[in-house]
């Protein structure tokens, strides 16, 4: 079984950074981490969880939100099994529990219903 644990959470002020962490082990059998394409979501209080950012078998070919594009980057270290969030200029609107996601894919996609493997979340606080 596919286990996903996401690090790296805090609390931070508006406008600083935090770097978020998902480490995956249990993988399929006959499967690398490389043949698993890599999202992270974000769910805030009272709110639906929705898409942040995903990313390919590669690390090539990424996509993101609107809501965060050009301040998050996502990567991923196939050698390490590991996938990042790089999240800076962070706004109190950000606040949320981040989660990390997989599916046995090339293809990363924004739709939550696609992915298999969901990890446990890790919160993000954003102060004013």
């Amino acid at each position: 079984q596919v286990q996903l644990v996401e690090s790296g959470g805090g609390v931070v002020q508006a406008g600083g950074s935090l770097r978020l962490s998902c480490a995956a082990s249990g993988l399929t059998s006959g499967l690398t981490f490389s043949g698993y394409a890599m999202g992270w979501f974000r769910q805030a209080p009272g709110l639906e969880r929705e898409f942040a950012a995903t990313v390919d078998w590669s690390g090539g070919g990424t996509s993101y939100a609107d809501s965060v594009k050009g301040r998050f980057t996502i990567s991923r270290d196939n050698a390490r099994n590991k996938v990042y969030l790089q999240m800076n200029s962070l706004k109190p609107e950000d606040t949320a529990v981040y989660y990390c996601a997989a599916r046995i894919s090339i293809s990363g996609s924004s739709s939550a219903g696609d992915y298999t493997y969901w990890g446990q979340g890790t919160q993000v606080t954003v102060s004013s």
